[in-house]
């Protein structure tokens, strides 16, 4: 089978199209033969070597992705609820040793799979897995009642997106950042209630958001990565959600959450809850651009340089 590999981290340029052997199905995993792939930020770090740390007991090369969509092709014994040619949204651990998503197939842990709705499209749907399951997490962290504040950094962006429509939908009142007139349209289609101007530095966007907000909000989920430079935006004793390695000193009594969606509690159910709001049009899975696998050089490129506004799905 064909897959995107990394045989030594470097630039984009060291992704390559390999081929593989098709992966063994395991006990209590499924097998499935992949439609479409997203590219997502992690990708970039897994490629660069930024999280070579995780890859300790893999031997490369590394397939990268998290996200994919497909149908099933075959299931383990032991695995009673899902049947060949079924269409499904998987969540993929690329630091194992059977690989990430980025490959025509792709074994998972059947806890890491849900059956997709009738309505919605198969490709399409291949980036929701793990922005969907990161924003579930950062929300559960953060337990805010009825009526809260929530900023989400990089409102417009792929994570940040689906963080303002399940917040909404949680009813929650939910403050976001645009740099210009296209990423204001976005977040109110997205349901944002106020928007606030990005400025040229993490620290101009910060006094934007104080301006608005002097007594802080109640939490803050960080997709856009500002870092320290939101502290500012939470009131005492509020809470941050960082969803990238990021050392954060808490002060004013500030709870500052460090996820990593690998840690998801529950994959299985959320992400059937997850695309059940899809299907519902709660959530917008939104696509960049779709691409073949030899590719993936130029959507690294892409997406490293920022401004997308959805997910690059690779297309098998």
């Amino acid at each position: 089978m064909h897959a995107i590999a990394i045989s030594s981290f470097g630039d984009p340029e060291v992704l390559e199209v390999v081929e593989k052997p098709v992966p063994r199905l395991r006990p209590g995993c499924v097998r499935v033969k992949v439609a479409a792939a997203a590219i997502n930020p992690t990708d970039l770090m897994l490629r660069s070597g930024a999280v070579a740390a995780y890859l300790s007991e893999v031997e490369p090369p590394y397939v990268p992705g998290m996200d994919a969509s497909g149908t099933v092709e075959e299931v383990a014994e032991d695995v009673t609820d899902l049947s060949v040619g079924q269409r499904v949204v998987a969540f993929v651990n690329p630091f194992t040793e059977t690989g990430g998503a980025q490959a025509e197939r792709v074994v998972v842990p059947r806890e890491q799979v849900a059956p997709l709705p009738s309505s919605l499209p198969t490709v399409e749907s291949a980036g929701l897995p793990m922005n969907g399951l990161t924003a579930d997490m950062a929300l559960r962290l953060l337990d805010l009642p009825h009526g809260a504040t929530l900023a989400v950094t990089g409102g417009p962006g792929a994570l940040g997106g689906f963080t303002i429509q399940l917040a909404k939908y949680q009813g929650l009142y939910v403050v976001a950042d645009a740099k210009n007139a296209e990423d204001h349209e976005l977040l109110l289609e997205l349901g944002a209630d106020e928007i606030v101007e990005r400025g040229a530095t993490p620290r101009e966007t910060a006094r934007n958001y104080t301006a608005s907000f002097p007594a802080g909000v109640d939490a803050v989920v960080d997709g856009a990565v500002l870092g320290e430079e939101v502290l500012p935006l939470v009131r005492d004793g509020g809470q941050l959600v960082e969803c990238r390695p990021v050392d954060i000193a808490e002060e004013r009594g500030i709870v500052v959450h460090h996820i990593m969606v690998m840690n998801h509690p529950d994959k299985r159910t959320t992400l059937a809850e997850l695309t059940q709001l899809a299907a519902d049009r709660v959530l917008t899975p939104r696509v960049a651009e779709m691409i073949k696998p030899e590719d993936a050089v130029e959507a690294h490129h892409k997406l490293a340089a920022g401004g997308l506004r959805g997910r690059q799905l690779v297309v098998f």
